[in-house]
C-alpha cells in the first residue's frame, strides 16, 4: 500500500476547537474527577484538581462544552452562584438520582476554563428554561456597565465580563431535551436565540443549534428549512453551528458490550461504527449546502466516542468504563474524519473528559490515570490550525473478522496536515492481528527530515491503563521507518497508531 501527500493541495483550516471536550455533571466526571472542592487533600488550584489540569494542559485543550448533556435541560445556573453554603441543592434526575449540592458553578466552570486557555461553550436549559434565564445568564457572564445581572456578578466577586465562545439553545431536544418534533424546536430556537444578546461586539459569541440524534436527515431539514424561512438575508438561519451526536456502540444499545474484555469480533464491527460518522457528516452537509452554499453554518459533533456496559460494581447512572486501544483507534478514524470534512465540522468535543464514557482520564481518590484517548489527542494536537494536505491511499486492503467480514473496512487511515513549515503525518493500521509496510511519498514539499516519531500500540487489544500499575498503552519513540529521497516506508504493527513530524 502507498500514501500519497501532495504538500502543493491544501484542502482546508483545522479548526483547533475538532479537538474539544465536553464535561457533565454525571457520575464522577465534575465531582472527583475534576472539582473536589479548596478544602480537599487532592492538590488543587481553587477546587479543581492539579494533577487533572495539569494533564490537560498536555492535550492543549481548545474548547470545553457544560454543563450537559441531559442535564443542561433541567440546569438553573442561579442554583450555582453566589456562597457555596447557601447555594441550592436538586437531584441529578438523568444522572444516578444523586444529589447535586451545585458546588461547582458558572463561577468555578469559567475558572476552570481561564486555567486551562481554552474557549468556553455554554449549553443553555431549553427543556425546563425560559428565555429571559438564558438570556440573564449571557448578561451575568459577559454584561458591561450597569446592570442587574452584572451588578449580581460583581456582588459574587466577579468584577470584568468573562468570554463566552459558544452557546447552545438546548440539548437533544428530540430526546431528553424535552422529546420535541423539528418545527416545533426550530422556532422556539429562533425565539430563544433573538434574546442570546452581545454584549462584546468585538467578541460576539457563537450560537448553537441542536441537530439530529439519528443518521436521517428530516430533523435537520425540518429545522433548517424552519429557521431559513422569512429570515433576514444575513441571518443564515439565526445560527453559526449545528450540532451532530454520534455514539459507537460495538454491539446494541441494551448490551453495549464489555470496555475491556469484548470479543475480537467486535473490534472490526466497533471501528466501523466509528468510520459511520462520515456518512452522517456528509448527508448533513448535503442539507446544509442546500441552505447555506457559503458555508457559514459549521457542523459540530459536541458528542461522539465509544459507549460501553459500565465497569462492574459501578452505579450504572455515572456510565464509568475503562479505555483500551481500541478507544485510541475510534478517536483516530474519527479525527481523520473530522480532517477530511473541516471545512463544515469546524468543533468537536468527546465525550467525555473525566471519568465518563471514552474519557480522556480517570481519577481514584487522589491518583489519576491517562486513558489510551489521552495519548491519541496528545499526538493529535499536532494537527490543531494545520492546513490539510491532500492524501489518498492506493492499493488499499480490507480486514474484517470471520469468513462474511460483513464488517470489513481499509487497514489504513490516516491524516496530514501542515503548520508553521512543519509536516504532520498520522498512520493508524486497524488491523487486529497484522503488522503493514507502508510507503509514504511526499510531493511539493522539500520537508524530509524527519524530526519527531512516536507510536501508540498495545501488546493485546484489551490492554489498559489501571491504577497502581505501570502504564500498559503510551506514546513511545517510534523507529520502524526508512527516510528515502522524496518518500518514506514506514512498518506498522497491528492495531497502532503512528506520528510523524517532517521539515
Amino acid at each position: 500500500m502507498k500514501l500519497i501527500i501532495d504538500a502543493g493541495k491544501k484542502e482546508g483550516y483545522i479548526s483547533p476547537e475538532i479537538y474539544g471536550h465536553f464535561s457533565e455533571h454525571l457520575g464522577r466526571g465534575i465531582y472527583e474527577g475534576i472539582y473536589v472542592g479548596e478544602d480537599s487533600e487532592v492538590p488543587n488550584v481553587d477546587g479543581i484538581r492539579k494533577d487533572v489540569l495539569d494533564a490537560l494542559k498536555e492535550i492543549e485543550v481548545p474548547v470545553l462544552r457544560w454543563p450537559g448533556g441531559c442535564f443542561a435541560d433541567e440546569y438553573h445556573w442561579k442554583d450555582g452562584i453566589g456562597p457555596k453554603e447557601q447555594r441550592k441543592k436538586m437531584v441529578n434526575t438523568n444522572w444516578g438520582g444523586v444529589t447535586e449540592d451545585n458546588s461547582f458553578g458558572t463561577h468555578e466552570f469559567m475558572r476552570l476554563c481561564e486555567l486551562l486557555g481554552c474557549k468556553a461553550y455554554i449549553n443553555g436549559n431549553l427543556g425546563t428554561g425560559t428565555a429571559r434565564e438564558m438570556s440573564e445568564w449571557v448578561e451575568y457572564m459577559t454584561g458591561t456597565g450597569s446592570s442587574p445581572m452584572t451588578e449580581l456578578r460583581r456582588q459574587n466577586g466577579r468584577e470584568e465580563p468573562w468570554k463566552v465562545d459558544f452557546f447552545a439553545v438546548g440539548n437533544e431536544s428530540w430526546g431528553c431535551g424535552g422529546n420535541m418534533r423539528a418545527p416545533y424546536y426550530a422556532d422556539l430556537y429562533r425565539h430563544y436565540q433573538t434574546f442570546l444578546r452581545n454584549y462584546d461586539p468585538e467578541h460576539p459569541i457563537k450560537k448553537i443549534c441542536v441537530g439530529p440524534g439519528t443518521p436521517e436527515i428530516k430533523w435537520t431539514e425540518e429545522v433548517l428549512k424552519a429557521c431559513f424561512e422569512d429570515a433576514p438575508a444575513n441571518a443564515h438561519g439565526f445560527m453559526d453551528y449545528i450540532t451532530i451526536h454520534h455514539y459507537v456502540v460495538p454491539d446494541t444499545w441494551s448490551h453495549k458490550g464489555s470496555a475491556t474484555a469484548y470479543p475480537e469480533e467486535l473490534w472490526y464491527k466497533s471501528l466501523n461504527k466509528a468510520r459511520f460518522m462520515e456518512t452522517i457528516i456528509q448527508r448533513n452537509e448535503n442539507v446544509l449546502n442546500k441552505y447555506d452554499p457559503e458555508g457559514k453554518i459549521a457542523l459540530c459533533v459536541d458528542e461522539w466516542g465509544g459507549w460501553y456496559d459500565v465497569e462492574p460494581g459501578t452505579n450504572p447512572g455515572f456510565l464509568y468504563q475503562q479505555s483500551t486501544i481500541r478507544d485510541a483507534l475510534i478517536a483516530s478514524l474519527t479525527f481523520d474524519i473530522f480532517h477530511r470534512h473541516c471545512k463544515r465540522v469546524r468543533m468537536a468535543n468527546i465525550a467525555q473528559m473525566v471519568n465518563v464514557l471514552q474519557s480522556v482520564l480517570l481519577t481514584e481518590g487522589s491518583e489519576m490515570v491517562k486513558t489510551p484517548t489521552f495519548y491519541l489527542f496528545k499526538m493529535y494536537k499536532n494537527h490543531q490550525g494545520g492546513e490539510v494536505l491532500a492524501n489518498y491511499l492506493t492499493d488499499v486492503e480490507t480486514e474484517g473478522f470471520g469468513e462474511e467480514k460483513e464488517d470489513a473496512i481499509p487497514v489504513i487511515s490516516a491524516s496530514a496536515s501542515e503548520k508553521d513549515g512543519v509536516i504532520t503525518v498520522t498512520i493508524t493500521n486497524c488491523s487486529l492481528t497484522k503488522e503493514e509496510t507502508l510507503e509514504v511519498s511526499l510531493l511539493n514539499t522539500g520537508a524530509g527530515n524527519v524530526i519527531n516519531a512516536t507510536i501508540l500500540s498495545a501488546d493485546s487489544i484489551h490492554d489498559f491503563n489501571d491504577f497502581r500499575k505501570e502504564e500498559k498503552v503510551t506514546e513511545k519513540p517510534f523507529s520502524a521507518y526508512q527516510v528515502k529521497e522524496g518518500s518514506l516506508s514506514v512498518t506498522l504493527p497491528a492495531h497502532s497508531v503512528v506520528l510523524l513530524r517532517l521539515k
